[in-house]
């Protein structure tokens, strides 16, 4: 019997699939899949890469869209101690719920874990995933083999669909407010984790440069202990700081705590900006302006481009299977 090649993208592979794929019986490929007696290494070997290939599990989920069973769905987030992404998750499994599916969510920001890593422990139980996967996106993808990933955050990433965030739009409506404050000597509480954080980054180098707008680079890792820890040597030593963009909210949070400990006033001493829009700011003294994003909405977009590209509706790496969502400035208190 001649192979015949896996099926395309938009169709859900089956053990059926496999099976005409590979030239076995349906058996063949349950034992091979299951590494059962009964059939030759080769043989093994040859239906196994073909079910990578063609997105196909064995797990009692991935059974297909046609027959109505239900889909699994890996969620792959790096930190559920920072409060954006619990927020986040909650709107993927709220999403996912709605069309009764399954979500297996792996926390893989602690010790040397990795994006990859969290795909190779989600890749054997899911038909799908959803994470912020940069730098490792490609790599999950190949991991995924047909199955749809949908990076969020990582621009440029060769996976089926992606989320991206307009960081210059944001950077450009922080900064403006900040010189509308009469803020002159301004500090990016950067980052020193990788990913994302170049994109803020950069963003935020670019707009202050476009704008005239002297902008100094400081770093931490990304938490309200270690940004508190940053802004209190730079407010103990002779640099001037009248306002601050940080990388996240927590940082933000960091950097007020500090201030309050130095004596600075904000934001008549310095103002602060956070960025995510987790809804700690409103609790914090005084109370956060943040670059906010819709969590709830990002978490539905996402499933929703999950959605399309399971079902054929979107055509995997096409320009609709790539969104940009924007930040919006909320202000209160702190700037």
């Amino acid at each position: 019997m001649t192979p015949r090649t896996p099926s395309p993208r938009g169709k859900r592979a089956t053990i059926l699939d496999v099976a005409a794929a590979a030239g076995v019986s349906r058996q063949t490929v349950t034992r091979a899949m299951n590494d059962m007696a009964g059939i030759s290494a080769e043989t093994r070997e040859r239906v196994q890469k073909l079910a990578a290939e063609m997105g196909y599990s064995p797990s009692r989920f991935a059974r297909g869209l046609v027959q109505g069973a239900r889909i699994s769905v890996g969620l792959a987030i790096p930190d559920l101690t920072n409060p954006y992404f619990p927020a986040f998750a909650s709107s993927v499994v709220e999403a996912a719920t709605e069309r009764g599916w399954n979500v297996v969510v792996d926390d893989y920001g602690h010790g040397t874990g990795s994006a990859a890593d969290a795909t190779a422990r989600l890749a054997p139980q899911v038909d799908a995933l959803i994470g912020y996967l940069a730098p490792h996106s490609d790599e999950a993808q190949a991991l995924m083999g047909r199955r749809p990933v949908v990076a969020l955050d990582s621009p440029g990433a060769g996976t089926a669909g992606g989320i991206s965030f307009d960081y210059r739009h944001a950077a450009r409506l922080a900064l403006t407010h900040l010189v509308s404050r009469g803020c002159r000597d301004i500090i990016f509480l950067d980052s020193d984790q990788g990913g994302p954080a170049g994109s803020r980054s950069a963003a935020a180098a670019a707009v202050a440069a476009e704008a005239g707008i002297e902008l100094t680079h400081c770093q931490a890792h990304p938490s309200a202990a270690a940004a508190r820890s940053t802004v209190a040597l730079r407010a103990a030593g002779v640099e001037r700081t009248d306002g601050i963009l940080a990388f996240n909210d927590l940082m933000a949070a960091g950097a007020l705590k500090a201030l309050r400990e130095a004596g600075t006033s904000v934001p008549d001493g310095c103002a602060v900006i956070g960025m995510d829009g987790i809804p700690l700011g409103e609790l914090l003294t005084p109370e956060l302006t943040t670059l906010s994003l819709d969590l709830r909405a990002v978490g539905r977009a996402a499933v929703g481009l999950l959605d399309g590209l399971l079902t054929g509706s979107i055509q995997d790496r096409s320009p609709e299977a790539y969104l940009t969502l924007q930040h919006q400035l909320v202000l209160r208190q702190s700037a």
